[in-house]
């Protein structure tokens, strides 16, 4: 049996009349950028996630990058960020000329809250918190020290959409909420494109002009902005999907309840879930010490797997000018040796998900085939 790691096309054959419907009506209104189906989805995005703004952009780096920004953080500050992200997080920190001060993980993945008091300088203007995988980080432990230090606290939720930590919406606790919907993700698009919730209406402003070439009335620059627009196409398919959004996440959660009732390897360490959140899995990550053999072993047999990440960013080539070593951060880095994951898509059959939990139980480690 053939097991990719996510099939997009099922998930879209599954509401094809609605999604070709609101592609067409998109197409044949003649407006193309910053139109009524953009208005649309932001105005019901922001409901979804419980704040009052959202401004849509062309990607989940651009929503980092462009709140970096807007947050007046650049040369000379720090932002405190996870060891074990991915590297789009860090980006958005360096593509505005701040420094990344690295946090190790904790054994939920996240950014471990205990750790970031002693990261703390005269310098730290926020935290960038990451909901990685698709479950939400220690937010009473970041907010406690943002509050203390008055740091403003960025969310990274590309992999969290619907996701809570004690009863709230991941994207709703910080200054603001950072949103990808690459094609991959939970609420994904049929494209690149990414938007921002926040509380704060001068942010928001500020948002719109930035993405907008710095105008907020046409060919009057009043800051040095970018182009990055979610566009009307991507806005009208992504309205139909966020109707949906509730059971494709109840699907992925009933996989997910599968593979840790079915897993029952010793070699395989199952995900760690974090009290008071609600994982929404947008990926199931296994740890294994020989974690390279047993992707060799899955893909053997048809399973294909990927690794969420294979290098941690400080050990990054595009950062060596940072200077860290191996050794810095050594859980992170043994997360980078440990993870894979197992293949999570809506649509996954029952026979697939048993394919895969029959093949993991059945590994035996070391140099198997």
């Amino acid at each position: 049996m053939k097991i990719d790691l996510a099939v997009l096309d099922r998930q879209f054959r599954l509401y094809q009349e609605e999604y070709e419907a609101a592609a067409l009506r998109a197409l044949r209104s003649g407006w193309y950028i910053l139109g009524k189906e953009g208005e649309a989805f932001e105005r019901e995005f922001a409901a979804y996630i419980g704040r009052p703004y959202c401004v849509g952009v062309n990607s989940g780096l651009d929503a980092l990058t462009l709140s970096v920004r807007a947050l007046g953080i650049g040369p000379g500050d720090e932002v405190l960020v996870p060891a074990n992200t991915y590297i789009a997080s860090v980006l958005a920190i360096t593509e505005n000329g701040a420094s990344p001060v690295f946090v190790e993980p904790d054994d939920c993945h996240g950014l471990d809250a205990n750790r970031l008091e002693a990261a703390v300088t005269a310098k730290t203007r926020a935290i960038l918190v990451v909901h990685l995988y698709g479950q939400a980080a220690d937010m009473d432990g970041v907010r406690a020290v943002a509050g203390q230090h008055g740091l403003a606290v960025i969310e990274d939720c590309a992999q969290s959409h619907g996701a809570h930590f004690k009863g709230t919406m991941t994207g709703a606790f910080g200054i603001a909420g950072c949103f990808s919907f690459y094609p991959t993700k939970n609420l994904g698009a049929f494209g690149d494109a990414g938007a921002i919730v926040t509380d704060d209406e001068a942010l928001a402003q500020k948002l719109r002009m930035l993405r907008n070439y710095g105008s907020a009335v046409k060919y009057h620059n009043e800051i040095e902005g970018v182009n990055s627009r979610l566009d009307e196409l991507q806005a009208a398919l992504l309205r139909v999907k966020l109707r949906h959004l509730p059971a494709l996440i109840d699907e992925r959660r009933r996989i997910a309840a599968r593979y840790l009732e079915g897993i029952a390897n010793p070699l395989i360490s199952l995900p760690e879930l974090r009290p008071g959140a609600d994982h929404v899995w947008h990926q199931f990550v296994v740890r294994v010490r020989d974690r390279d053999a047993f992707q060799r072993y899955l893909k053997a047999r048809g399973i294909e797997t990927v690794i969420h990440y294979p290098i941690p960013p400080h050990l990054a080539a595009c950062y060596t000018r940072l200077g860290h070593r191996r050794g810095d951060f050594p859980f992170a880095e043994q997360l980078a040796d440990e993870v894979l994951s197992l293949p999570m898509f809506n649509g996954m059959t029952e026979e697939e998900t048993e394919y895969v939990i029959e093949t993991c139980n059945a590994y035996t480690g070391g140099g198997a085939d």
